[in-house]
């Protein structure tokens, strides 16, 4: 799975430098690893067929079988994150529950997908993207000072107060 990530992300160049775009190395690291995470919760958890799980995800059985049997989503360990498991059961807990809750679930996904990043879980992979960046040069994942994170949460917390 490394060696697709590395032809598929061609990073890109600016002023001499590589930029390597983080949510591009999430897209096929962390991300699969947290619909794993959801999946293993819905199948083991609370006993959904794999077909009722890949139904509330809106992906494959097959895709739940492989998240299940650990043959996909396993790029980033992230079970022995203390922090992303009450965000997993919140995400769990909104599909279950089968509230129209598009948003929440969006931001709580980010959410994680943010948290992951700010671990340093995801810099192995940006390092085989890029092996001439080092993790002391980059530090934009590991930053509390995301501006994705401040812009995105705080308007859509004020929008749904109104």
């Amino acid at each position: 799975m490394t060696y697709v990530i590395l032809i598929y992300l061609s990073p890109l160049h600016y002023n001499g430098e590589t930029l390597i775009i983080p949510c591009e190395i999430a897209v096929k690291s962390v991300i699969p690893s947290i619909k794993a995470a959801i999946a293993k919760e819905l199948v083991e958890k609370y006993g959904l067929k794999q077909s009722q799980a890949a139904e509330l995800l809106g992906i494959s059985q097959s895709a739940v079988s492989k998240y299940t049997r650990h043959v996909r989503g396993r790029m980033i360990k992230i079970e022995n994150v203390e922090e992303i498991k009450p965000l997993i059961n919140e995400m769990v807990s909104i599909l279950i529950e089968r509230k129209q809750k598009r948003i929440e679930f969006l931001q709580i996904f980010c959410q994680t997908c943010l948290l992951i990043r700010k671990t340093g879980l995801m810099c192995e992979f940006c390092r085989k993207t890029e092996p001439k960046i080092t993790t002391e040069e980059c530090k934009f994942c590991l930053s509390q000072d995301c501006f994705y994170s401040k812009t995105l949460f705080k308007s859509d917390t004020a929008n749904s107060k109104r």
